[in-house]
């Protein structure tokens, strides 16, 4: 979130990110529960420039600028020996901790990664792996309706809905190159993407704000009471809560649950083709229609769940 507020642009972000991790490092629970489940992260970082892969490991990191084609990421290291930029101190640390001879080829992930991993990192690599050959399936012809088929893909995992896990929200961008044109961001505001809709935004000036996907505020919040997570609260706000019902009639009707996500997915190409034409240069929405957008797009969206 730093990245984004302080950089302006892909490289910058990263350059503020890497600096707070070096002062700061990493921690702190991923869940809402007593019980800490903890992990370290990796980041995609893209501009209408360039994009970059950066992971972590303590304070210690490394980064690839990526050039073409297209890259992957599922809780794991991936970076190899094309590193572009890499903490001062990483070599001789692995060397220090005699994770690294010093000889030969310095990869990161190789050296960083732990020797005996647990069992669910099995699963990140399953999914890295199904990533990548989606990706290479559709390779020279991505577009934003590929990358919302591939954050759809149960089969793959990429796609959670079991185990106590779901995937919250997704999102896809179109960045494109040239300045004089926006860029688009879908946002599903919800979790469980197959049964989402992406949802077109779009930065303008005096966008109009979206209370229906705004997480309720609580006066003794458990997350900031110590000790912590004590006790729970709803934090669902009022799209989310919507939808979950929606999903559960989905679940016990699913000739209704078909109907509905039929009707949702009509929302959804309705917004596409409107930021396709936007795209391509074929319409030219007034300013005020693109600031009330996303706000418009979540008003139909509840309607279809009342």
């Amino acid at each position: 979130r730093l990245g984004l507020e302080r950089g302006g642009s892909a490289r910058e972000a990263l350059e503020v990110m890497v600096e707070l991790l070096e002062r700061y490092g990493q921690g702190g629970s991923c869940k809402e529960e007593p019980e800490p489940f903890v992990y370290h992260n990796t980041f995609l970082l893209a501009d209408r420039r360039e994009a970059w892969v950066l992971e972590t490991a303590g304070r210690y990191w490394a980064a690839q600028r990526i050039t073409e084609g297209s890259r992957n990421i599922s809780n794991q290291l991936s970076l190899g020996t094309e590193l572009t930029a890499e903490h001062a101190g990483l070599r001789q640390h692995a060397r220090t901790q005699g994770w690294w001879s010093g000889e030969g080829a310095f990869s990161f992930a190789d050296v960083f990664s732990l020797p005996n991993q647990p069992p669910r990192m099995e699963a990140a690599k399953a999914r890295y792996r199904a990533g990548q050959e989606l990706l290479r399936q559709h390779a020279g012809h991505i577009t934003a309706e590929t990358l919302m088929a591939i954050l759809r893909d149960k089969d793959s995992g990429i796609c959670v809905d079991s185990e106590g896990f779901r995937t919250a929200g997704s999102m896809v961008s179109v960045l494109p190159r040239d300045p004089a044109v926006p860029c688009v961001h879908f946002f599903t505001a919800t979790p469980d993407p197959s049964r989402s809709v992406f949802k077109p935004f779009v930065f303008v000036a005096g966008v109009k704000p979206a209370p229906q996907v705004t997480s309720p505020t609580f006066r003794d919040d458990p997350a900031r009471t110590i000790p912590r997570f004590q006790s729970t609260v709803d934090r669902r706000h009022e799209l989310y809560r919507r939808h979950q019902a929606a999903l559960e009639l989905m679940e016990r009707d699913q000739e209704r649950g078909q109907k509905l996500l039929e009707t949702l997915r009509d929302l959804e190409r309705q917004g596409l083709e409107g930021m396709k034409a936007l795209l391509g240069g074929t319409v030219t929405p007034h300013p005020e229609e693109l600031a009330d957008l996303f706000f418009d797009c979540v008003e139909a969206e509840m309607k279809f769940y009342t």
